[in-house]
Formats: structure tokens, C-alpha cells, sequence
């Protein structure tokens, strides 16, 4: 259980010892962000900044995983979602750069690109026999879902990538939930692994998915350095797609398709509140929100960056220990296959 440390900090330490050095790169090269004509006034000011900082994550996250791992089917298919999203989330990024604004790579070639890696990852699932049913805490259920657990991983995969992508508007902000989020599943498949019997009985795979959320956390701590406000390097869609892809994975993996609601719920609240904007003002042709995502909400409010940042990471947190404490009760009666 040791190497699952080492991986954290093995990730860590590329992370920030290279970051300098990457972030050089980008700047003289000229791959800086492109800012929305319709977000808030006052991000004009960022116009500029290093983006594809998502590469930084990708890179010393594969570096620490391949470095420590056992090599089981599910810990590679996390880091194959990983780093798939993340390629997808880079032709955005570089789609932007090129064309010298903020819209890139169209939704339905990300939902294409999106729905390939959903499918790689069900094939991978159904290889390992991951069982074709969900099950809900509290009532203690099973609930087969057959086929259609298929659609789920669709929906999880796409809904992680993009919704992690909307909460990264903010210096910060989705690299802080997402580690928020990855160290909650992390200590699932920890907690998994302690509790699956005796040294020779252990689910060694559950460990070995540890490994690559500890690596993807340690990746992602080393370049909040560089990203807390004011931010030297934006982490861009490359990254957050990334952190999307490796959160969605991990869930599936570990079946705790339902807690994924809470342990990545400050992303169900970002997605939602974009739905219902746009919802509210195609019926009724008005806004629920001054700006959404609901971060931007805020920010019209006069909240400071660091304010809306600091909060959100605590609603993360509660939210996260919310969703331990149900897998913490209701997961040791259960089998993950």
C-alpha cells in the first residue's frame, strides 16, 4: 500500500519540478488562453495566460502510474479514459489556439470523440465481467440494469468530461474539486482492497486503480501550485476532460456508479445550473442565473475568485465526505463483481 504513496508523490514531484520549465514553453510559444466575449468583464485580463496546463496532469500522472503499477485491466483503462479524454480535450485546445478564439472542436465531435472512449471503456468493463447492475445505498439494493448499464457508462464517461470542463472557469477551481473528488475514490478502492479479506484474498485490481487515482492527485496538486490565483498556466480543456475522464472511470471501475452524484456533485451542480439557463431561458426567455455556470454567478455578485474557490472546495468536501460515509456503511456488504 506503500507504492500508492509513490505514485502521489512521485507525480507531485514531476509535476512541479517540470512545471516551470513547461509553462516557459507554452509562454514562448505563444499557446495562450483565449477569453469569451460573453464571460465575465474583469477575465479580459487573463487573455494570454499559458493554457494546455492539462498536459502537465497527463504527463506526470502516466509517468508516477507506470511506474508503480501492477498493470490490471481496470487501473489501465482509468488511465486509457485519462488520457483519451484528455487528447480530446487537447485537439479543442489546440483547435482554439490556432483559430485565435474561444470556440474550438464542435460538441459533436467531442460527443463522438466522448462516446469512442465510453465504448472502450464498456468493452474493457465487460472483459473484466463488471457486473451490469448498480447498487443504491441506504435501501441496500441491487438494481440490474442489464444492456442498458452500457448507456450508463455513456453517460458517466461524457457527463464527468464535460462537466469537470464546465467548472473550470475559475483559477483553481477544478483542479481543487477534482482532487477533492479523486482522493474520496482513491480511499474507496483503498478501503476495498483492506476490506476484501486476507493478504492472499485481497482485490489486488482495487489497489492498482489506487495507483492511478493517487497519480492522477499527485499530477493534479503539482500544478495547482502553478494555477492557484492569479494563475501562471490555465489548465485548459486538456486537463479538465482529463480529470473528467479519470473521475468517471474510477467510479465505474470501483461500482459506485450512484455515489458518483456526490463525490463529484460540485459537477452535477455546475452542469445542472448551465442546463437550467438555458432551459429557463428558451421557455420562458428568462435567466435564472446572472451567468452560468453557477460559478460565474457568483462572480457577478462581486464575489472575489479566491472567495468562490475557497467555498466551493468546502461544498466539495462535504459533499465528498457525504458519499464516503454511505459507501463506508453500505459497500462492505457487497461485492464489486
Amino acid at each position: 500500500m506503500a507504492r500508492v504513496l509513490v505514485a502521489g508523490l512521485v507525480a507531485l514531484i514531476i509535476s512541479i519540478l517540470a512545471g516551470p520549465t513547461f509553462i516557459d514553453f507554452l509562454r514562448r510559444h505563444s499557446f495562450g488562453q483565449q477569453i469569451r466575449e460573453d464571460g465575465p468583464q474583469h477575465h479580459s485580463a487573463k487573455q494570454g495566460t499559458p493554457t494546455m496546463g492539462g498536459v502537465l496532469i497527463v504527463f506526470a500522472a502516466a509517468i508516477a502510474f507506470l511506474a508503480t503499477s501492477d498493470y490490471t485491466l481496470p487501473a489501465l483503462t482509468i488511465l486509457g479514459a485519462t488520457v483519451a479524454c484528455g487528447a480530446i480535450g487537447f485537439i479543442d485546445d489546440f483547435a482554439k489556439l490556432r483559430k485565435k478564439r474561444s470556440l474550438g472542436l464542435s460538441g459533436r465531435w467531442k460527443m463522438v470523440l466522448l462516446g469512442c472512449t465510453a465504448v472502450a471503456v464498456g468493452y474493457a468493463a465487460h472483459h473484466q465481467q463488471l457486473r451490469h447492475d448498480v447498487f443504491v445505498p441506504i435501501v441496500d439494493k441491487w438494481v440490474p440494469l442489464g444492456p442498458a448499464w452500457y448507456v450508463l457508462v455513456f453517460f458517466i464517461i461524457v457527463g464527468a468530461a464535460n462537466a469537470v470542463n464546465l467548472t473550470d472557469g475559475l483559477d483553481g477551481l477544478a483542479a481543487g474539486t477534482s482532487i477533492i473528488s479523486l482522493m474520496t475514490l482513491t480511499a474507496m478502492a483503498v478501503t476495498i482492497y483492506i476490506r476484501s479479506g486476507g493478504l492472499h484474498h485481497r482485490i489486488e485490481n482495487r489497489l492498482d486503480a489506487a495507483f492511478i487515482g493517487a497519480a492522477v492527485i499527485g499530477a493534479a496538486v503539482g500544478f495547482l501550485w502553478f494555477n492557484a490565483f492569479p494563475a501562471e498556466v490555465f489548465m485548459g480543456d486538456t486537463g479538465s476532460m482529463a480529470l473528467g475522464g479519470a473521475i468517471g472511470a474510477m467510479a465505474i471501475f470501483l461500482k459506485v456508479e450512484l455515489l458518483l452524484l456526490l463525490v463529484g456533485g460540485i459537477f452535477v451542480v455546475e452542469a445542472v445550473s448551465v442546463m437550467l439557463q438555458v432551459l429557463s431561458f428558451r421557455w420562458w426567455g428568462r435567466r435564472v442565473f446572472l451567468m452560468a455556470p453557477i460559478h460565474h454567478h457568483f462572480e457577478m455578485k462581486a464575489w472575489s475568485e479566491t472567495k468562490i474557490m475557497v467555498r466551493f472546495w468546502i461544498v466539495s468536501g462535504i459533499l465528498c465526505a457525504a458519499g464516503f460515509a454511505l459507501f463506508y456503511k453500505y459497500y462492505p456488504q457487497i461485492r464489486p463483481n
